[in-house]
C-alpha cells in the first residue's frame, strides 16, 4: 500500500514531519521555506546572527538600533525559522525549542535524523545495496517498480550524493 501525505493539502501550512519520514519531509519543507522567501531559504543555508557593537567588548546590538537591512535578515530568519518550528512535532520542538537561527535548526534535525557524515555515508551505502538489488516483481507495473526506484534515488538525493 502505498504512503499517503496526511498533513499539507493547504500551501500556508508547513509539512510536518512525523519522524520516519524525514526524507520527505526534508524536500518538501525546502520548498516550503523556498516558497516563503528564497532568502529565507538563504538564511537557512548560511545562517544568521543577532547583530553585535564592538564597545570595548562584543555586545548585541539594541533591536531598536537597527538598521533596515538587520531587521530584514532578522525577519527572514524568523520565517524559516517559524516555518521549521512549526514543521515538527511537540516533541522535536522541545529539544530545539531554544534555537535562534533556522541554520541551527535545520542542522540539528539533519543531525537527529540522517546523523553524522559518518551516518550519512553508511546510509548511502544501504541505499546502493538496495538499488543494486532491486528487481520488478511478476505483479508489479512499471509505474510501481519506477516509483521504488526514484524513492530510492530521492532518499540518496537528499542524503547529498545522488545516484548517476
Amino acid at each position: 500500500m502505498a504512503d499517503t501525505i496526511k498533513d499539507g493539502g493547504f500551501s500556508t501550512l508547513p509539512p510536518l514531519l512525523e519522524g520516519t519520514n524525514y526524507p520527505y519531509s526534508k524536500a518538501r519543507m525546502t520548498a516550503y521555506i523556498k516558497s516563503i522567501d528564497e532568502d529565507a531559504w538563504l538564511t537557512v543555508l548560511e545562517g544568521w546572527s543577532r547583530p553585535t557593537v564592538v564597545l570595548g567588548k562584543t555586545l548585541d546590538k539594541p533591536q531598536k538600533n537597527w538598521i533596515d537591512e538587520e531587521k530584514k535578515s532578522s525577519n527572514l530568519n524568523s520565517k524559516a525559522l517559524n516555518a521549521i518550528f512549526y514543521g515538527v512535532s511537540l516533541e522535536v520542538f522541545s529539544r530545539m525549542s531554544a534555537i535562534t537561527s533556522a541554520k541551527e535548526a535545520w542542522k540539528s534535525l539533519e543531525i537527529d535524523y540522517e546523523g553524522t557524515a559518518s551516518v550519512r555515508i553508511a546510509k548511502l551505502q544501504q541505499l546502493m545495496t538496495k538499488f543494486e538489488l532491486i528487481k520488478m516483481k511478476e505483479d508489479e507495473t512499471i509505474l510501481e517498480y519506477d516509483g521504488k526506484i526514484r524513492r530510492l534515488a530521492n532518499e540518496a538525493r537528499l542524503l547529498g550524493d545522488p545516484f548517476p
